[in-house]
């Protein structure tokens, strides 16, 4: 608990078995009160390792996707009563120990997601982020806060902290499967007006570390650009989208 807010960390999986254990002993046991793996048909251990651990798992029965896997853990923390759920993937990228800092943010009532950034702070390059990526994430992320009026150093990150509030109200099963899910996000969470704070969380790659292919990355960047350019279109209200309606489909 946190200031009286129920703590649960969800880890979407994919053959995660080699960093999965060293993800979760760095987590904060003491303010973390539950964490979830949502395991979307991995062919290692993952499964069996997260067992050992002794911590929860909710399997897929086939590859659904990044967002479809994240659409799982959401939905599994709320039902365990989560007042914040904070979203780390188990290939050890990112720190677990700012989830205190993250939650926190939420906690106080500062902010209604946190995102932790590997730009800020100048850490990216540095944690071994491939040139070509930290480009392109970089020309994304511009363009991001032109089209949807922010001032984010990184909408690309997967380490996000979400209050109840907001996991509840987004027409979240609206968005894709896929890995545009986390950009959908970030657009629907302005859109309804929720605050969106960041921290510096440096990252580190290794050869374990989860990444996509250069065309998916490129899939991934059109995705982005075209969820922008609804997010203008809704605002300005020439056409309407289901991520934006307000009565679309909820976790």
């Amino acid at each position: 608990m946190l200031e009286g807010k129920k703590i649960v960390v969800v880890m979407p999986a994919y053959n995660a078995e080699k960093t999965l254990e060293d993800t979760f002993r760095d987590i904060p046991k003491g303010v973390v009160d539950d964490v979830l793996v949502v395991d979307d048909h991995s062919h290692d251990r993952t499964v069996e390792v997260a067992r050992r651990l002794g911590l929860e798992v909710f399997e897929h029965d086939k590859n659904l996707g990044y967002g479809a896997n994240q659409k799982t853990c959401y939905k599994e923390a709320l039902k365990k009563g989560a007042d914040i759920v904070v979203m780390l993937h188990p290939d050890y990228q990112y720190p677990p120990k700012l989830i205190t800092a993250m939650a926190g943010l939420i906690a106080s009532g500062m902010f209604d997601v946190v995102l932790g950034s590997r730009i800020l702070g100048g850490m990216a390059l540095k944690g071994g982020m491939p040139f070509y990526k930290y480009i392109s994430n970089r020309a994304l992320t511009f363009v991001g806060n032109i089209l949807l009026g922010e001032k984010l150093s990184e909408y690309h990150t997967g380490y996000r902290a979400f209050s109840r509030e907001v996991l509840l109200k987004l027409p979240l099963l609206e968005n894709s499967d896929d890995f545009v899910f986390d950009n959908q996000m970030l657009a629907q969470t302005a859109y309804f007006g929720f605050k969106i704070g960041e921290i510096t969380a440096p990252s580190k790659y290794t050869l374990d570390s989860s990444s996509i292919s250069f065309k998916r990355s490129v899939a991934y960047g059109f995705g982005v650009l075209a969820t922008g350019i609804k997010f203008i279109l809704q605002k300005s209200k020439l056409a309407a989208f289901p991520i934006f309606d307000p009565n679309g489909k909820k976790i």
